[in-house]
């Protein structure tokens, strides 16, 4: 899955570790998710677009 969560961070100017916190994750589980070596959970994905006032589809596409 692709995602744009790198963007959407630095769109609001957060840090990992920040965007970590207020996701009650690790930053390492940030940096995973950016970098494309873990997919969030359904949950955390919904969470992630709630912080970010966007469609979940905004950020994570999927990809086969």
């Amino acid at each position: 899955m692709k995602n744009k969560l790198k963007v959407f961070r630095a769109m609001k100017e957060i840090t990992q570790k920040e965007l970590a916190k207020e996701l009650s994750v690790t930053r390492q589980s940030i940096v995973s998710i950016e970098n494309g070596k873990y997919d969030p959970s359904l949950k955390l994905a919904f969470k992630i677009a709630i912080f970010f006032d966007v469609q979940i589809e905004e950020v994570f596409t999927f990809e086969e």
